[in-house]
């Protein structure tokens, strides 16, 4: 076939030779982006070679030469076959596993289309090239063989205007070349931009929700849809609709989807396809009983494509347009592709909130069950940021150590990440056996918690305030407390006044052998003391100072109200709305009489 004369008559009418052509090289660069691989040809085989015209990503010497003789050809495969070559891997091959130009030009994944004479006799071919095994998709081939119309277009308008009396043939055939070429390059360019606008868009999410919104917003101009939801296995493998939320009863009697449920959705789900039914009669011709739901809605077209799993779909995008829609090849191959796009991004998220769920458990498990004592009031708070990717080191406890002591603790590890919420686990735990095994002034044991802290490894940075309150002989309070780099202590006294608790050491973790001191304080009948971390009053906008005034009027305003409701007002009206970092917050409450010291003995 190689050395009949009609094809190589076709071949040379072309006259093309084996250097760049600026419309060939452009089909070859149209290829490489829309079907995404790194080589690109347009190629010729004449009786000695193959010739490339048309290039994009070849290596030298071959970018250079522009040709291979016919042992390195892949393209004399098509020619001879006249039907396109698609190789998976050029390797493992047996039609071609012999030939130089794996190695030689480092062709692995091969898709070659056959370029036609207006005889129908094929001169080459024009192939997609990946140096890695490729499996190729429907609607790549798609893609290329109608490339591949286009560029056989061009090629017999040369070989037309090279032949005598078919000057008007040639104009009609360049039209159309024209029209296909500019037809087919603006669908690839326009999925080309919205691929690379749901990658980028995709890139930043980080919960379901996110994903929603981002598809939402790729495909609202390009496509139109007026529903865009995404539908997620659960752990029941039913479908939860992640969005939106304000569907009409008509669809939301639906949820949560069974597979076994003849919807759409179900049926794109369970057998792994995609489900385009563009008119209204479509619709009901697949699935009658949904006729007055869809009426009420007002669908006329609906698609249902597969989220595609590691063993099996995650769940299933879901689009839905209030006229007919029909759906062009290069349009379904570019919403399956976005499905393959929201694949990862879902995957993603998943294992983002998985870390975030693990670290906020850790968290919250830190956060102690508070001992009651028949005359003390205690109560606590803890809040977390509301940006989603924080989780902190905050923590409080408090415990007997003695009949007639308390020892309350907040404390607070620096960093926004489950490597500060281990930490703060580790400090907990370690002052908790100080406290319960050695009956020392609080500056000592934050002292031998700050060596152990050392001790351990990499040391953790963080701010710490230990204060006992306990009942003197004759029958007073008093409060003793270490402040390690803390926000100081805010005592609320009987009369209303406000004011915090001077008295401030480095923090933990800042260096070794610190020396820490204890301050003392008289508790008055009726008399509050407030312990807080420092995401209660900071802002961006604000000075630590200006956030700490912020408190300190809340606190005036409200001295009167019973402890619970003190507690939930200042964590309600003081911190930023969106606050960046969590919360915590202990108080505690002395009765408006002084107990007599045998009083001064709870139960836990």
């Amino acid at each position: 076939m190689l050395g009949e004369e009609t094809r190589l008559a076709s071949v040379r009418a072309t006259a093309l030779a084996a250097v760049p052509d600026e419309a060939l090289d452009r089909f070859a660069r149209m290829v490489a982006k829309v079907i995404d691989v790194p080589v690109a040809l347009v190629s010729l085989v004449d009786d000695v070679r193959e010739y490339f015209p048309g290039a994009t990503g070849l290596a030298q010497p071959w970018a250079s030469t522009r040709q291979t003789p016919l042992g390195h050809s892949f393209g004399q495969s098509v020619v001879m076959a006249a039907k396109p070559l698609v190789i998976t891997d050029a390797r493992g091959d047996d039609r071609v596993c012999d030939n130089p130009a794996i190695e030689g030009l480092g062709i692995v994944g091969y898709a070659g289309m056959p370029l036609l004479d207006d005889q129908g006799n094929v001169i080459g071919s024009l192939c997609a090239i990946d140096t890695s095994p490729r499996t190729w998709t429907d609607a790549e081939l798609d893609l290329l063989a109608d490339l591949a119309a286009a560029c056989s277009a061009k090629l017999r308008l040369r070989i037309a205007a090279s032949r005598v009396g078919r000057e008007l043939e040639a104009r009609v055939a360049a039209q159309t070349a024209v029209e296909q070429l500019s037809n087919r390059l603006a669908l690839a360019f326009d999925r080309g931009q919205v691929l690379l606008a749901a990658s980028t868009a995709l890139a930043g999410t980080e919960t379901f929700e996110d994903v929603v919104a981002a598809v939402g917003d790729v495909v609202g101009g390009s496509l139109g849809p007026s529903l865009v939801g995404l539908l997620v296995r659960n752990e029941q493998n039913l479908l939860d609709l992640v969005g939106p939320t304000d569907l009409p009863p008509a669809v939301a009697k639906w949820l949560p989807i069974s597979l076994d449920d003849p919807l759409p959705v179900a049926d794109a789900v369970r057998a792994g396809e995609s489900v385009f039914l563009g008119d209204r009669s479509w619709i009901l011709a697949r699935y009658p009983h949904l006729a007055d739901a869809i009426e009420a809605v007002g669908w006329h077209a609906v698609a249902a494509i597969p989220v595609p799993g590691l063993r099996q779909p995650l769940g299933a995008l879901f689009f839905a347009w209030p006229q007919a829609h029909p759906f062009e090849v290069d349009e379904r191959a570019l919403i399956t592709s976005l499905s393959g796009h929201v694949a990862n991004a879902l995957q993603r998220a998943s294992n983002f909130q998985d870390r975030v769920d693990a670290a906020r458990t850790l968290q919250r498990a830190m956060l102690s069950h508070l001992p009651r004592f028949n005359h003390l009031e205690l109560t606590a708070r803890y809040q977390p940021a509301h940006h989603r990717d924080q989780v902190g080191g905050d923590w409080y406890d408090a415990l007997k150590i003695e009949k007639d002591t308390l020892a309350v603790v907040i404390g607070d590890v620096a960093g926004h990440d489950i490597n500060a919420a281990a930490q703060m686990g580790q400090l907990r735990s370690i002052l908790r056996g100080y406290l319960v095994d050695r009956q020392e002034p609080p500056s000592a044991l934050l002292r031998r918690l700050d060596n152990a802290n050392h001790l351990l490894g990499n040391p953790s940075i963080a701010s710490v305030i230990l204060a006992y309150v306990g009942a003197t002989p004759d029958g007073s309070h008093l409060l003793q407390w270490s402040n390690a780099g803390h926000p100081p202590p805010i005592l609320i006294d009987s009369d209303g006044s406000v004011r915090a608790l001077a008295g401030r050491n480095p923090l933990l973790g800042a260096s070794r052998l610190v020396r820490r001191t204890n301050q003392q304080q008289p508790l008055s009948p009726g008399s509050t003391l407030v312990l807080y971390t420092d995401g209660l009053i900071e802002r961006r906008s604000e000075t630590f100072e200006e956030g700490a005034a912020r408190l300190h009027a809340c606190l005036v305003d409200n001295a009167h109200l019973p402890l619970d409701e003190l507690v939930d007002t200042i964590v309600a009206t003081v911190p930023d709305p969106a606050h960046e970092d969590d919360i915590a917050v202990i108080a505690l409450r002395l009765p408006n009489y002084a107990p007599s010291p045998q009083s001064w003995v709870g139960t836990s």
